[in-house]
């Protein structure tokens, strides 16, 4: 499966609670599809509707779940979203636009969790083949100021200052190591900005793809 990619882009949004992830999936969506490419968005967990089912498990158990089951269920949600709609979509040449992926496990079961990211990163790694985004864009926001705007409502957002806080901390950790595979907004400037900011380094990817002119 991963040997057939070719042309295309596979960009991911990342972030705390009510960083704006949503909306700049949205805006990047519509001004890939004014310029001429093939954009489709998608979201994490869920993609699939055998994603979307453990999505409904994951962030609304029936009962208390333990950190190694919630990592487990996530992952087994990627594994099923990444071979049933991220690669056949970058097969056939098209911008995949993903609101999380994994580096949201390894910052939230990973760092926040204690389960360690060598160990998620692993996990994650074996379920996709290794699948990675050409580039991830980390809107970051301090924790409070996310929390007062997140509206999902989902038990993530209930847990205490100091998760959202290792969170955070951790984005910022893996942004740090790949530089060339991420960029990092700060996610209280105008959406206009944002949004000007995440353009420009799509488009640079854009014309890497379509070679020298």
């Amino acid at each position: 499966m991963p040997s057939t990619r070719h042309n295309s882009l596979f960009i991911v949004f990342e972030g705390g609670e009510g960083a704006g992830k949503s909306t700049q999936a949205s805006l990047l969506a519509e001004r890939l599809h004014l310029a001429g490419s093939r954009p489709v968005r998608t979201r994490e967990p869920g993609g699939t509707p055998v994603a979307e089912a453990i999505r409904e498990l994951v962030l609304n158990p029936p009962a208390p779940m333990s950190d190694r089951c919630e990592a487990l269920l996530f992952a087994a949600a990627r594994a099923d979203h990444a071979h049933q709609f991220i690669y056949p979509h970058l097969a056939v040449g098209e911008v995949v636009i993903s609101d999380r992926y994994l580096d949201s496990s390894l910052a939230y079961q990973g760092a926040a969790r204690g389960l360690t990211v060598a160990d998620v990163a692993e996990l994650s790694g074996w379920a996709t083949e290794n699948l990675v985004p050409d580039l991830t864009i980390v809107l970051d926001v301090d924790p409070r100021r996310g929390l007062a705007r997140a509206q999902d409502g989902n038990r993530m957002e209930s847990e205490a200052m100091a998760f959202h806080d290792a969170v955070r901390d951790a984005f910022l950790a893996l942004a740090g190591r790949e530089p060339h595979r991420y960029l990092v907004l700060d996610a209280d400037q105008p959406i206009n900005v944002i949004a000007e900011a995440v353009w420009t380094a799509v488009s640079e990817r854009l014309l890497d793809l379509a070679g020298p002119r």
